[in-house]
C-alpha cells in the first residue's frame, strides 16, 4: 500500500511545509488556528512514520524506503534517503515528541504562538532529515540547518539569560560540525562519493581514519554531549521554554549518538578500536562525575540536564565497549548486546527526560520556579501529578520493568564482558540516579505544605494528564514489552558488528 509513496520525503518535508503555513496563522494574530493546525499537521507526521515501521523488513540490513535523486551533479551530490534499523525507531520518536510538545504550548505560550509552533515544526522535519540521510552533505545540511529553529525558540521564548544560552548553544554545536565537514570534504576528495554507504566501504589509511575520526567526535561528542564539552546544555535546558528542553533531551541529543553509529565507526573501523579506551573513559566520567554534580543542583531543570548527561554516557560505552569484548574473547558473539542496549536507552530517555522536564514545566506553569528549595509538599496538593512524578524519577533511576532498565542492564552486562571494573563505574549509575532524582522528588513532593504558594497549586487538567499518561504508558510498554524494538534493530546492529570488525587497513 505505502511501497509507491516517498514516504521519506513525506513525513521530512510535510512537518516543514505545513510550519511555512502556520505562519501564516501569525499574520493575523490567530492563535486558535496555528494550535490547530499545528496540532493537525504533527499529528499527520507521526501517522506517516507508522508505515515506516508495520511495513520494515526485519530480515535485511539494507536500507529500506528507497529515495535517491540527484541534486548537485558537479559534485556528485545526492537527495539519497532510506531507513536501517537504527535509523526509523529515532524518526518514530521525533514525529511522537513532537505532538507532545504542541500540546504542552497548547495554553501556556501567548506570545508569538504561531511562530513557537511552526518552528518546532519545521525543526521535526530537519531532525527526521537527519536520521534519514544518506548523503553526507544532505546530512550536514539538515545537520546545521536545525540549529536555527533551536536558536530561535531559546532566543526568543526563554529565560532571563536567554541571549546568552542560545548563542553559547549555537558556538558549540556550530563550531563542532566544521570539522565533520573537512572530514566529509577529505574523503571526498580521496573517494569521489559522499554517499554514507560508499563511505563506509571506502579504504582508509590509520592516519586518515584516526584524524577523521577524531574530527567526528569533536561534531558528534559536542551534541550528545560528552565530559567535557558539555557546558553548554544545562544552560541551554535552563533558559528553553519546556518545549525546547523537551526536544533537547528526547531527540537533539541522540542526533550525536546517531552520529558515531552511522559515520564514525563504520567509516573508520581501525581508529575507533584503537581509541576505543577514549571513549570509554569519556563516558565513565560522564557516568560517574556528571551525576555527583546533578546531585548538588538547586535547579531542577539543571539537575535533569546533568542527568541526561550521564545517562547519555550509557549510550556512548554501549558503543565502544563492542571492540573491547572483541579482544578479550575474539569473538564478535555478545557484541551486539551492548549497542542494542544503548540504542534502546536513547529511545528510552527520550520518553523519561522529555516526561521530567514535562512534570517541571506543570509545575513552573503554576508557581514560576524551577528552584527545589521554593517547593515542599506538593503531593498534597497535586496527588495525581506527584504520582507522575515519582513514577518517571523511579523510571529515570532504572527501576525494573521500566525502560531505562532494559537499556541499562543490556549495557551492563556487555561491560561484564569487557572488564569488571568497567561494568562495576557503569553500575553506579543505579545508585547515583537514585540519589539524585529521589532526593529531588523528596525535597519538591513530600513533608509539609511549604507555603503559600504551594498550598494554592491545582492538580494537572485533562491536556496535562493526556500528556504525561501518554508517556507513562510508552515508558512502561518499553519496559515490559522491549522485543518490538529489538527485533527491529537486531539484524541492522548485527550487520554493524560485522562492519566494525573488519579492518580497511
Amino acid at each position: 500500500m505505502f511501497a509507491d509513496l516517498p514516504l521519506l520525503s513525506l513525513v521530512i518535508w510535510v512537518p516543514i511545509i505545513g510550519g511555512a503555513l502556520v505562519l501564516l496563522a501569525s499574520k493575523n494574530e490567530q492563535a486558535q488556528t496555528a494550535r490547530l493546525l499545528a496540532l493537525t499537521v504533527s499529528i499527520v507526521t507521526f501517522l506517516l512514520t507508522i508505515p515506516l515501521y508495520t511495513g520494515f523488513d526485519l530480515t535485511t540490513h539494507q536500507m529500506q524506503f528507497p529515495e535517491k535523486t540527484s541534486w548537485i551533479p558537479l559534485f556528485n551530490i545526492n537527495y539519497h534517503l532510506g531507513v536501517d534499523g537504527i535509523s526509523m525507531p529515532l524518526i518514530l520518536l521525533t514525529s511522537f515528541t513532537t505532538i507532545l510538545v504542541v500540546l504542552a504550548g497548547w495554553e501556556v505560550i501567548k506570545v508569538k504562538v504561531a511562530q513557537y509552533l511552526a518552528a518546532f515544526l519545521i525543526m521535526e522535519g530537519l531532525m527526521i532529515g537527519v536520521f534519514a540521510a544518506l548523503d553526507s552533505i544532505l546530512f550536514y545540511v539538515f545537520w546545521e540547518a536545525m540549529l536555527i529553529p533551536m536558536f530561535l525558540i531559546i532566543g526568543i521564548w526563554g529565560g532571563e539569560r536567554r541571549v546568552y544560552a542560545t548563542i553559547k548553544f549555537f558556538l558549540y554545536t556550530f563550531l563542532g560540525s566544521v570539522f565533520m565537514l573537512i572530514a566529509l570534504i577529505y574523503m571526498y576528495i580521496q573517494s569521489g562519493t559522499f554517499g554514507v554507504l560508499d563511505l563506509h566501504d571506502f579504504k582508509l589509511s590509520m592516519t586518515e581514519q584516526t584524524w577523521i575520526f577524531l574530527a567526528f567526535l569533536v561534531a558528534f561528542a559536542v551534541k550528545v554531549p560528552m565530559w567535557p564539552v558539555h557546558t553548554w546544555l544545562p544552560d541551554a535546558h535552563v533558559e528553553a521554554p519546556t518545549g525546547g528542553s523537551v526536544i533537547l533531551a528526547a531527540i537533539m541529543l541522540k542526533l550525536g549518538a546517531y552520529g558515531f553509529v552511522r559515520f564514525s565507526m563504520p567509516i573508520t573501523p581501525d581508529a575507533s578500536q584503537s581509541l576505543d579506551w577514549l571513549m570509554i573513559t569519556l563516558s565513565l566520567i560522564a557516568i560517574v562525575y556528571i551525576a555527583f554534580v546533578a546531585l548538588v543542583q538547586k535547579d531542577m531543570k539543571k539537575l535533569i540536564a546533568y542527568s541526561s548527561i550521564s545517562h547519555m554516557g550509557f549510550v556512548t560505552l554501549g558503543f565502544f565497549i563492542v571492540y573491547m569484548i572483541i579482544d578479550n574473547t575474539g569473538s564478535a558473539q555478545g557484541a551486539a548486546m551492548g549497542i542494542e542496549g544503548a540504542l534502546v536507552q536513547m529511545i528510552s530517555h527520550g520518553f523519561i527526560s522529555g516526561a521530567l522536564f514535562l512534570c517541571v514545566g506543570v509545575m513552573y506553569d503554576r508557581m514560576h520556579s524551577r528552584m527545589i528549595g521554593d517547593y515542599g509538599g506538593v503531593a498534597n496538593t497535586m496527588p495525581v501529578f506527584a504520582a507522575f512524578m515519582v513514577f518517571f524519577a523511579m523510571a529515570n533511576a532504572g527501576l525494573p520493568g521500566t525502560s531505562a532498565f532494559v537499556g541499562e542492564f543490556f549495557v551492563i552486562m556487555s561491560a561484564f564482558k569487557a572488564n569488571f571494573w568497567i561494568a562495576f563505574l557503569a553500575a553506579t549509575t543505579l545508585i547515583f540516579g537514585a540519589a539524585y532524582t529521589l532526593w529531588m522528588v523528596k525535597r519538591v513532593l513530600f513533608g509539609e505544605v511549604a507555603n503559600e504558594n504551594v498550598a494554592a497549586l491545582k492538580d494537572l487538567n485533562n491536556r496535562e494528564y493526556f500528556i504525561l499518561g501518554t508517556l507513562a504508558v510508552a515508558v512502561l510498554v518499553l519496559g515490559l514489552w522491549p522485543a518490538p524494538l529489538l527485533d527491529v534493530m537486531h539484524v541492522t546492529v548485527e550487520h554493524l558488528v560485522q562492519q566494525i570488525t573488519q579492518s580497511k587497513l
